[in-house]
């Protein structure tokens, strides 16, 4: 009965090594292929507070945008519980930027997520954070206000699921979403 005790134990550590190793593995980004025909993200119907339009958020709406180096890249990841831009996130940015002063009918949605952690409310405010801090970098760089338009989902539209670092770290980000259509007059 011992033996059996602790051939039990020595599988479920081996279960728990390999589950470890695989959800490393998970961390990691592909580098999208620049010349395909990229996808923007699915925009939920629902949950999500900002200055967007539910008109806005229609997936009909999306276009595929440019696809040629960083451009590809739609995604700007952000360190638990920050809005700051860091490491790649400023390289991404900088590129849309440069795209949108030079294509001013261009028009896009920033989409800010977060991971689960956190009360709704506080998510939705952090994901609206994470949104405008890359709304702000774009027209600092040549992007104009009339270009851009930002909503926050919060927790609400998970990129991984998972309740583990690993999933968090895809899920704290905000996503680069281009238009066909013109964004509604402000007021």
């Amino acid at each position: 009965m011992a033996e059996n005790a602790s051939m039990r134990r020595v599988i479920i550590v081996l279960v728990a090594a390999a589950a470890l190793t695989l959800g490393g593995c998970a961390a990691k980004q592909p580098k999208p292929a620049p010349p395909a025909p990229g996808e923007t993200s699915e925009p939920a119907q629902g949950a999500g507070a900002g200055t967007a339009s539910a008109a806005a958020a229609n997936p009909d709406d999306e276009a595929t945008g440019p696809q040629a180096g960083l451009l590809a890249t739609r995604l700007v990841y952000f360190d638990f519980d920050s809005a700051e831009i860091k490491g790649a996130g400023t390289d991404v940015v900088a590129a849309h930027a440069k795209y949108l002063g030079a294509h001013a009918a261009t028009r896009v949605r920033l989409e800010g997520h977060t991971d689960e952690r956190g009360s709704r409310e506080y998510n939705i405010g952090l994901g609206e954070r994470r949104a405008q801090s890359v709304r702000r970098a774009l027209l600092l760089q040549g992007a104009t206000d009339t270009q851009i338009s930002t909503v926050s989902y919060g927790e609400e539209r998970p990129a991984a699921p998972g309740h583990d670092e690993a999933a968090w770290a895809k899920n704290r980000r905000v996503e680069i979403v281009y238009l066909t259509q013109p964004l509604p007059a402000k007021p």
